[in-house]
């Protein structure tokens, strides 16, 4: 990625596109920055060296600074990880550890109480949630799953489930029997002509090893030459569990039943309320575009070409 110099500011400033938008960033600390470039590097966003366009998304990050006050009249809720949101007014923020973020329209500021360590999960964790609250107001839509295409079909499967639930490593099961893939964490979800559209935003896998500590992390069209797609229109949605059992169970889901669990794993479709209405209404069309299953994942999805003919034969029963 190319670091574009600006005279006469503290800050070094770079452009990607993502899904035909521009993101502008900036970084007024160079160690700091340095850890952006590192973690935009893995997530599916390209580098432009520069541009006349004016920016869609400006993102400034902030180490050591003073953080600002949040007001009082906002609506709060706790998230995942000890995390508290506010908002109200077009104004978001999100306040985790030592770090705040906010969103007023399309413009980010990210502040880090300190130098975050580069293993810390924080960093991505706060970036991430930055750059998909901006995206948001674009009509695209962060989900918690993975996806992947089926050959003959070209249908695009997402696989969704929290963390630890299976799903970086049925997608490179699926990978490795021929499927293309789009990410194995994160997607972004949009309407186009009518039809949600799922495009892949983390370019690497991070696959836990039995009895490893550290999760694997690899991008598999580069070390293992597996087909990676940007985006494909969705046409399932494979709800998955770890059964801890020897043999994987799999069971359709109403349109009903999926609207549900869409809403739980988007948790955003209803704390974003600035954007809230247009995420509904994309997860309501998936819901009747796609089908549905419920997954109780166990050992056998490790064998060969085994989840690939299990989610062949569960498309073909009424």
């Amino acid at each position: 990625m190319q670091v574009i110099q600006v005279d006469n500011r503290p800050a070094s400033h770079a452009f990607y596109t993502v899904a035909g938008r521009l993101l502008f960033t900036e970084s007024f600390n160079d160690q700091l920055r340095n850890l952006i470039e590192v973690l935009f590097a893995g997530w599916q966003l390209t580098p432009v060296s520069s541009t006349d366009k004016r920016p869609d998304i400006r993102i400034s990050f902030f180490c050591g600074d003073k953080q600002p006050c949040i007001p009082d009249n906002l609506n709060q809720f706790e998230i995942a990880g000890g995390g508290q949101c506010y908002t109200g007014g077009g104004e978001l923020y999100l306040a985790l550890q030592d770090s705040l973020v906010h969103l007023k329209e399309t413009n980010v500021d990210v502040w880090f109480g300190q130098l975050p360590n580069p293993r810390d999960p924080l960093l991505a964790t706060v970036t991430s949630f930055a750059v998909c609250a901006a995206l948001r107001r674009f009509g695209l839509f962060d989900m918690h799953s993975a996806g992947v295409v089926e050959p003959e079909s070209d249908m695009g499967v997402l696989i969704v489930g929290p963390s630890g639930s299976g799903k970086s490593t049925l997608a490179l099961q699926l990978a490795l029997s021929g499927w293309a893939y789009l990410s194995d964490d994160e997607l972004l979800l949009s309407l186009v002509d009518g039809v949600v559209q799922a495009r892949g935003f983390r370019r690497f896998f991070a696959v836990s090893q039995a009895g490893a500590a550290v999760k694997d992390r690899f991008e598999p069209d580069v070390s293992l030459g597996l087909k990676r797609l940007s985006h494909t229109p969705a046409g399932v949605v494979l709800f998955v569990n770890l059964s801890g059992e020897a043999k994987s169970e799999i069971r359709k889901l109403t349109q009903a039943e999926s609207m549900m669990r869409l809403i739980r794993a988007c948790p955003w479709a209803t704390y974003d309320t600035s954007v809230a209405s247009a995420n509904l209404e994309v997860l309501s069309i998936l819901a009747r575009q796609a089908i549905a299953f419920e997954l109780s994942a166990a050992r056998d999805l490790l064998q060969p070409g085994y989840a690939a003919e299990l989610l062949r034969v569960s498309r073909s029963v009424p």
